[in-house]
């Protein structure tokens, strides 16, 4: 079983990792940050290296990852690659210290990674206020940490995954709309990163058991929500959800997917 701990600078990662590896007796694979030749100079000048730290940090933990693929042990990580790419690599970018050129090589780098590695099976965030994530920084001491920018802490936290559950949650149902038949369960604004939906009268079993054999991942059921599906006239719903680990290549997966399972009925 492969087991990811997310969340910001000084959230508490590594303690948790830690603690968990040492009860359960787990492999711990840490974030290698005291290792990157790069995070002095990166907190110094963040503009100038962040490129060159984010892909030291890639580089770094596609190397685990392809250590965990071919592990038979539970494996603990402090950190992922998706919270680096689609977190601290964006941020940099969206703060103007990486340009789109040095972006869009980053993630043609980070999308052939994908091909070939594990997914989590867990994935636990942890999340924090920045003045704890401040406190903690102090109180641990790192020198490279204590000239970080307020509003780089800011900028990686919870908004960010946000914004990316959000835009693969808004492409995610403007792609399923293709499909004939399709219908939603749940499209308020500002709706969490799930997608509730039935097509035409194909049961919702059955789109989630031929899905599982397309290698694609839903859940099927009244989701603890049975009062709510007498009152909705259904049986159950398919149900996607969307992380900080998904991509849209995976969101257009799941599509297609469901237009190969639509023909079959």
């Amino acid at each position: 079983m492969y087991i990811a701990i997310a969340g910001n600078i000084g959230s508490g990662k590594t303690t948790l990792t830690n603690m968990l590896a040492k009860h359960y007796g787990w492999k711990k694979y840490l974030e290698p940050v005291d290792d990157n030749p790069y995070i002095d100079d990166y907190y110094k000048d963040i503009s100038r290296w962040a490129l060159n730290l984010e892909v030291y940090f890639l580089k770094q933990r596609f190397k685990n990852l392809l250590e965990i693929e071919k592990s038979k042990e539970t494996i603990i990580q402090d950190r992922t690659i998706f919270e680096g790419v689609y977190v601290f690599a964006t941020n940099n970018k969206n703060m103007g210290n990486m340009d789109e050129r040095d972006y869009d090589t980053y993630m043609g780098l980070f999308d052939s990674m994908m091909k070939v590695i594990k997914m989590p099976e867990l994935m636990v965030y942890l999340r924090a206020s920045v003045p704890h994530l401040v406190k903690n920084i102090q109180k641990r001491g790192r020198d490279y940490e204590q000239q970080m920018p307020i509003d780089y802490l800011q900028g990686i936290g919870m908004d960010e995954i946000q914004r990316h559950e959000t835009d693969l949650t808004e492409y995610a149902m403007k792609r399923m709309r293709e499909i004939e038949g399709m219908r939603f369960f749940g499209e308020a604004d500002h709706k969490d990163a799930v997608v509730s939906f039935l097509v035409g009268d194909i049961h919702h079993l059955d789109m989630g058991t031929l899905l599982d054999r397309l290698g694609i991942a839903v859940r099927t059921g009244h989701h603890c929500a049975e009062p709510l599906m007498i009152r909705l006239g259904i049986q159950g719903t398919v149900r996607a959800s969307f992380g900080l680990y998904n991509t849209r290549e995976e969101v257009d997966t799941l599509v297609e997917g469901i237009k190969r399972v639509s023909r079959m009925f």
